[in-house]
């Protein structure tokens, strides 16, 4: 069984991605386009970066978050603040939830981690009335777009292969279109997101890279040399003064019928 990318600290996941969750997010809820007032889910809240970005940009009348991790729930429960959502621990694949309980249901750079996406996607559905939403967005990982590539590529060049997700090809644009279609859901539409980040130097940066389970759980299999390696052909690709760092995501968007 491949070794999966384990997230069990909130607050580091903030600095790791909540911030890149909140520069996609960001322009993903302006396309959404909800009115004020409507019952959201957020699957696969994490530490709650997203749940945070709804209530701020959507006003929503409440947000339900779920997710597997209870330390990311911990810390999306410390810093609500609006008491407008409630974070529950539980799966993507049987949500806990009466059918059509809510407005919309979205998941935030989630589908790849999803055992099932397909299924996911069916749950969503079945959660929202109606008429209402389901969307998601997710790096283009298969495309180059997720926003630590530089040290994966680093790290495939020294014949290291990086953790994936288990389903990495969910977040084509293509599959998307398939899996929400497929769902029921209709006028179905993907985008391209393309958001950009600076960071003061290449050390930050490669602090910041490094502290993603994703790379770290690597990282920590390797001798110092072969990190070392690892950090120097990362830091030849991008240079070592101020950088501005690219991440793409892809984002899907659907209606349940009726």
């Amino acid at each position: 069984m491949a070794e999966a990318i384990q997230f069990q600290d909130g607050e580091r996941y903030e600095s790791m991605m909540g911030v890149w969750s909140a520069l996609a997010g960001a322009p993903f809820l302006d396309w959404l386009n909800m009115p004020a007032g409507a019952r959201w889910v957020d699957v696969g809240c994490g530490n709650g970066a997203s749940t945070e970005l709804i209530i701020e940009k959507a006003k929503p009348a409440s947000v339900a978050g779920i997710d597997p991790s209870e330390a990311q729930l911990a810390y999306a429960r410390t810093r609500h603040r609006a008491g407008l959502a409630n974070f529950t621990l539980g799966s993507a694949l049987e949500l806990p939830y009466a059918d059509g309980a809510f407005d919309v249901a979205m998941m935030a750079l989630v589908i790849f981690f999803v055992p099932d996406p397909a299924r996911g996607v069916a749950e969503m559905r079945r959660v929202v009335r109606s008429g209402g939403k389901v969307a998601a967005y997710a790096w283009d990982l298969e495309g180059g777009g997720f926003p630590y590539e530089a040290v994966q590529v680093a790290l495939r060049s020294a014949g290291i292969e990086p953790l994936q997700p288990p389903h990495p090809e969910a977040a084509a644009l293509r599959a998307l279109f398939g899996m929400w279609t497929d769902a029921g859901l209709v006028d179905v539409e993907t985008r391209e997101i393309t958001v950009q980040r600076a960071f003061p130097s290449f050390g930050a940066y490669w602090s910041t890279a490094t502290s993603s389970p994703a790379i770290a759980q690597v990282l920590s299999r390797l001798d110092p040399e072969q990190v070392d390696l690892i950090h120097n052909r990362a830091q030849a690709s991008l240079g070592s003064g101020e950088l501005v760092v690219q991440g793409r995501a892809h984002a899907v968007r659907g209606r349940v019928p009726g």
